[in-house]
């Protein structure tokens, strides 16, 4: 009876242990891919077509003031304290401006902007979503409710302090 108890526990660690390794390696494979996995898509690719031959595309979040507007180009720059950003502007590109449909000629120098851009593999910036103008009412809404939602979450996964110290039975 011992014998077979200490074959089972055995049994049990074995597995354990072949099983380890195999599962720290899959947890391995989720991190985000090395610059050099991009290198065998095209340069020319659309983020849309890079995300499905396997490689993650996050569209970067920005915003700030407009400085120039480049109509030939398609693109517009950000100016910032340090340095400036490019964005081009694609077919893929939205462009609202409060909340409604925009187009290139609404993109001017000197405005509100934010959104989102694919970093593409030649280092230039592809527009992905370009809001002209201040904040929404209905975007201020939505920022609002998000930022209640995060303190809800934290404040339920802290500890709530007790008044009175918890005391265990003695027999």
């Amino acid at each position: 009876m011992k014998h077979k108890n200490f074959v089972i526990i055995a049994a049990f660690f074995t597995t354990v242990v072949i099983c380890f390794p195999m599962h720290t390696e899959a947890a391995g494979k989720k991190t985000s891919p090395s610059p050099d996995a991009k290198s065998s898509a095209d340069v020319d690719a659309s983020p849309a077509a890079a995300a499905a031959s396997g490689g993650k595309v996050r569209a970067t979040p920005f915003k700030g003031i407009i400085a120039a507007v480049d109509d030939k180009a398609k693109t517009f720059t950000i100016a910032g304290k340090e340095t400036s950003h490019s964005l081009k502007i694609t077919d893929k590109t939205i462009i609202t401006r409060g909340g409604q449909p925009a187009t290139m000629r609404d993109v001017v120098s000197n405005e509100e902007v934010r959104g989102s851009y694919y970093k593409m593999p030649d280092g230039s910036m592809e527009a992905k979503i370009v809001k002209l103008g201040p904040l929404t009412e209905a975007e201020k809404a939505e920022k609002e409710a998000r930022r209640v939602k995060r303190e809800e979450k934290k404040a339920s996964i802290s500890p709530t302090a007790s008044a009175a110290p918890s005391v265990s039975p003695s027999i």
